[in-house]
């Protein structure tokens, strides 16, 4: 996850930026509404008068320009609490992280004790992503997986990481079709031939642990090539990454990888976003690029962990963030998928800290078998990755 953008005035087509003049019956509904100003407000007022209805479900900016078919679909619930008892990070309460700059740009090298607690970590991690994804099905919301992992990090004495991080609003991040990452869970329902990453984040024992995978919800995203095609290429693309880890190996590699298997399914890689260090802190160094011939610094050494995450679409690599600005978009709409997985550099390799166990849910699928033509999928686009 990253930062979040400035908020933006949610007034009828209105560039500017949000200030501290809010609807008051939004206040009293609970609904997140910021104007830059009184005039902007009353200009907007025929429009957004509409989310009062009572008890009814809505589109916070319904005059976004929205790049494909997906629509927010609120009211967020209520933001979920963790018990005092359970340890939480430093930005619990005030969504600040407080990284010093030496803290966030200096690579950590974790001692065998260290390492022990991102081992536990990353295993209840897996746990936790394991029983979402036990949840999927078409006529679900996201907002009840939410609920799913937030139980489920509690019952393991686990703050969920992306809660309050840069004032996240979620326990969870659920990115449907064309999100790339940081999708907010809604009253959207899950419908069959949807495809749905799942990105789940711990706080245990002092240090992090972090992994994703996307999903097939119904037969018919399993029916479906385009979706079948980029999920696959995503997962692949990971575990070819994941090959090079090793003492020595070079965080501007893994790009190179990932985008040549990308390519060679029609697919394009998303440069915006990157795998990162993960320990004590949520976000440190390292960076690790996606893309090919990027610049990333530093090497891999034993004892560091980190996270390699391609995202990968259909069509092109541009993103953009829609108005709540966190749920990052392909810019032409496509579907995307997205794997990730903690990594723990040893002597001699490295050590998958989040790996899928034998009964964990998902996994890989073969191309519909109608679709193949040479090992590529018929109508497969060009992409656009220089």
């Amino acid at each position: 996850m990253g930062a979040a953008q400035e908020k933006k005035c949610i007034g009828v087509e209105c560039p500017n930026a949000a200030g501290s003049l809010q609807c008051p019956t939004c206040l009293k509904l609970g609904i997140e509404s910021s104007f830059c100003s009184q005039d902007c407000f009353k200009r907007s007022w025929s429009q957004h008068k509409s989310i009062h209805k009572s008890n009814s479900l809505y589109n916070p900016f319904p005059t976004y320009p929205y790049t494909g078919p997906l629509r927010p679909v609120y009211p967020l619930s209520p933001r979920r609490t963790v018990p005092d008892s359970i340890p939480h990070p430093n930005y619990a309460k005030d969504g600040d992280p407080r990284y010093k700059f030496v803290e966030k740009n200096k690579i950590q090298i974790l001692d065998q004790k260290a390492q022990e607690a991102m081992r536990k970590v990353c295993r209840i991690s897996r746990e936790v992503l394991d029983v979402a994804a036990r949840e999927l099905k078409p006529g679900i919301t996201t907002d009840y997986l939410d609920e799913v992992v937030h139980k489920a990090c509690i019952e393991r004495n686990a703050y969920p990481s992306p809660l309050n991080y840069h004032f996240f609003p979620k326990s969870l991040c659920t990115s449907v079709n064309e999100v790339i990452c940081h999708g907010i869970p809604d009253q959207r329902k899950l419908v069959d031939g949807d495809i749905i990453n799942l990105d789940v984040s711990l706080f245990h024992g002092g240090y992090h642990g972090d992994l994703n995978e996307t999903y097939y919800v119904g037969d018919k995203a399993l029916a479906d090539p385009s979706s079948v095609r980029v999920v696959e290429a995503a997962r692949t693309c990971l575990d070819e990454a994941i090959k090079l880890v090793k003492p020595g190996m070079a965080f501007r590699d893994p790009g190179n990888v990932i985008e040549k298997h990308a390519k060679s399914q029609g697919c394009s890689v998303v440069k915006t976003y990157c795998g990162h260090g993960i320990n004590s802190l949520f976000h440190p160094a390292p960076s690790v690029p996606h893309y090919a011939k990027n610049k990333a610094v530093g090497i891999a050494k034993p004892g560091m962990t980190f996270t390699i995450e391609p995202m990968i679409s259909l069509g092109t690599y541009k993103d953009k963030t829609w108005p709540d600005d966190w749920t990052s978009v392909t810019q032409d709409g496509t579907r995307t998928a997205q794997f990730e997985h903690t990594l723990l550099v040893t002597e001699d390799g490295v050590e998958v800290l989040t790996a899928r166990m034998e009964d964990s849910p998902g996994g890989p699928v073969e191309m519909p078998t109608e679709a193949k033509t040479n090992g590529i999928v018929e109508g497969s686009k060009s992409v656009e990755n220089k």
